[in-house]
């Protein structure tokens, strides 16, 4: 018998090969299991048959038991409707249709029992219902349902076929039918009868057919456990494997480099946080085994200081290091401050983006391949097949998320056996995503900024407030400081009414005149060497007024920026708008950040600025964003939210779930790490499935 994953959808009745074409490319659904595991996204309660009389225009959907008697058709071709009176024996309603009218007329019988399903409305004082849903009894899926329907996302051209969601619906009643009986269990059943779940049939049962809110409950806690628990089991028995097939490089000892600099070239006292992080790591590269670590903290909690002196590690013990940024203004910056913070030192350090001259690249390499060069400090330029090492012992990778697997793996591939790796994000990731994404990464968390900072105050303005918030801007500039502008868009768009860049540039420009302001302004869309030359004019100070886009969101670090406006902040998730908040207070100066909207905004974006006016903590302001977005595309590996797609978990309201599945997946693999017990076969023949369809991402984080 073939599995569900071999079973064409077009073979299930009522599909055909136009409609699977269809399902594949809307839904991509194209096997049964694809249809089965498509899940609904809400259920209406169908438990009680009002009466004609109980009913007003203000209700919510209702359900009547009851006859047509009578049906019309009104109008002219250009605006026909079809009118039929409906009877219950309490009163009578209208129901109307504006579409469909040739096929409604067809397969709709006078004076026979139907349910009615629908919102009723009131017109002219006369209560009706458009488009309604009519069912005979017999037939009906209220009857077979019991007591929800379940409703399931579609789209216009899946509509325009007739697959809609009760079309959708039949569908899964149809398969389920054929499958009764058939449903192979995928857990082994000491972990059922353990947690007290259903059993994997019940559940597919009642998640598309729930006969009643218990069930249906018990189904969703048996597949949201499932899938999470299979993730959370695939990364630790991955990271399991890792740890015993891969060996790391030994750094035994503290030596030279890392102690001169630690004498003579500290620029600032380390904070307890970034020496916690640093015993973290020491005890990691000296184990013996690899180390996967990511380092968590807020944009200037020193992570760059954490991860030079972790290369001052490698580069003592006679191993190379390398550290990749996501754009050329970082690495720029990177390069800058480490050659400037390792003055004194004899050192070579190289810079290798995709601006690095032919002729100093071939140096480069050449260095690299030698051992000459201890640190090279790049773009995703080092991961160019050209680019070689003599003894690559420790990769350092900034800002994570804005790379893809695929360039990541690549620089895994650099040695014959595997660097260390240190994973450095200024955006804080919410536990649930961290378990989720990085699960297999040991995580340090720096939770504490340098001594003298001062906490950034974040103010919400409306646009009646502008005039105020220029006054403001020219007394921090008198005060010899710098001013951050950030608009969502670099041209007008007719769709969004955001101010946009260039007219916010010459709309400054005039606020701003010259020969008393300087102006700069940088765009994404912008020559690198164009952009570049913006921003160090800002940087030495030549500009106090920068006009941007979110391309400064991970860019330069400029101290003696105090001031950070966000115009339409609405348009920012929070995530974004914290990052850009922490471009200022580099310094020790009080720094602030301004959100300027519009007065009408919804409330959902109210409640986001509310957040940023109200925290400061990266984390919480995480765990916000992710419960009002979502997961986003943090990981970066298809900009599609997750390494996996999730089909009925949710990271932000299933946190708990997430939490109880790794604690039994820990506990599972920390009994039998290779899965070999009889009880538990059933787990790795599920583990090499979901290997064929997931990405393996442990190997690259």
């Amino acid at each position: 018998m073939s599995t569900l994953e071999e079973q064409d959808i077009k073979f299930l009745p009522g599909v055909g090969p136009k409609r699977a074409l269809l399902l594949s490319k809307e839904l991509n659904i194209n096997n049964c299991s694809d249809l089965l595991y498509y899940f609904p996204y809400k259920y209406i309660d169908r438990t009680r048959i009002y009466t004609i009389r109980e009913i007003n225009g203000s209700m919510p959907y209702i359900q009547l038991k009851g006859k047509i008697i009578s049906m019309q058709q009104i109008g002219d071709n250009r605006k026909k409707r079809l009118v039929a009176m409906f009877s219950d024996g309490t009163g009578t309603l209208e129901l109307i249709w504006f579409q469909g009218i040739s096929w409604t007329i067809q397969n709709i019988k006078l004076n026979t029992e139907y349910l009615l399903f629908g919102k009723p409305s009131e017109f002219n004082g006369k209560i009706n219902v458009a488009h309604p849903d009519l069912e005979e009894p017999a037939k009906s899926l209220a009857t077979f349902t019991g007591y929800l329907q379940a409703y399931y996302n579609t789209t216009e051209k899946l509509k325009n076929s007739f697959l809609h969601s009760k079309a959708i619906h039949k569908l899964q009643i149809q398969l389920l039918s054929q499958l009764k009986g058939k449903i192979a269990e995928t857990l082994p059943t000491y972990l059922i009868q353990k947690l007290k779940l259903i059993s994997l049939e019940e559940a597919l049962f009642n998640i598309h057919i729930p006969t009643n809110p218990e069930l249906l409950h018990k189904a969703q806690f048996r597949l949201k456990f499932e899938e999470l628990f299979y993730i959370q089991l695939k990364i630790l028995s991955l990271k399991n494997l890792r740890d015993h097939k891969f060996r790391g490089h030994i750094f035994h000892k503290i030596g030279y480099y890392f102690n001169s600099f630690y004498k003579n070239n500290l620029p600032f006292e380390l904070t307890n946080a970034q020496k916690r992080v640093i015993r973290e790591i020491r005890l990691d590269v000296g184990s013996g085994k690899q180390m996967n670590r990511l380092l968590q903290g807020d944009v200037g909690s020193g992570k760059t200081m954490v991860a030079l002196m972790t290369a001052l590690m490698a580069i003592d013990n006679g191993y190379q290091a390398c550290l990749m940024a996501p754009t050329e203004i970082l690495a720029n910056q990177h390069y800058e401050s480490i050659k400037g913070m390792l003055a004194g030192l004899t050192l070579q350090t190289g810079l290798l983006t995709g601006s690095t001259r032919k002729a100093e690249r071939k140096t480069i390499h050449e260095h690299l391949l030698s051992g000459e060069m201890q640190l090279l400090i790049g773009t995703h330029a080092l991961i160019e097949d050209t680019v070689n090492y003599r003894n690559l012992g420790l990769v350092i990778i900034d800002e994570q998320h804005r790379f893809g697997v695929e360039q990541r793996s690549r620089l895994w591939a650099k040695n014959s056996s595997p660097p260390h790796i240190l994973v450095m994000t200024a955006t804080p990731i919410p536990r649930t995503l961290a378990m989720t994404i990085y699960g297999d990464l040991d995580v340090s968390v720096i939770d504490e900024l340098p001594p003298g900072r001062k906490p950034i105050q974040t103010l919400h303005y409306f646009e009646n407030r502008r005039a105020s918030v220029y006054d403001f801007i020219r007394k921090q500039i008198a005060a010899g400081r710098q001013i951050y502008i950030v608009y969502p868009l670099i041209k007008e768009s007719e769709k969004l009414d955001y101010k946009n860049l260039e007219e916010g540039y010459e709309h400054i420009r005039k606020a701003f005149p010259l020969p008393h302001y300087q102006v700069s302004m940088v765009h994404g869309k912008m020559k690198a060497a164009d952009k570049d030359f913006e921003m160090q004019r800002f940087v030495k100070g030549e500009t106090q007024i920068m006009v941007a886009t979110t391309v400064i969101e991970v860019g330069v670090n400029v101290p003696n920026a105090s001031v950070m406006i966000i115009e339409n902040a609405e348009r920012f998730g929070l995530s974004q708008l914290h990052q850009l908040r922490g471009r200022v207070g580099r310094g020790c100066d009080q720094s602030y950040c301004i959100l300027m909207s519009d007065y009408k905004i919804s409330a959902e974006s109210r409640k986001r600025l509310d957040i940023m006016v109200r925290s400061t903590d990266g984390f919480e302001i995480a765990e916000a964003d992710l419960k009002l977005r979502g997961p986003g595309d943090l990981e970066g590996t298809q900009q599609s939210g997750l390494p996996i797609d999730l089909k009925i978990a949710n990271l932000a309201r299933d946190s708990q779930i997430l939490q109880y599945a790794r604690e039994i997946a820990l506990r599972i693999l920390e009994e039998d790490g290779t899965l070999n017990h009889r009880d538990n076969l059933v787990l790795k023949e599920q583990l090499k499935k979901f290997s064929k369809t997931q990405f393996n991402w442990s190997n690259i984080s």
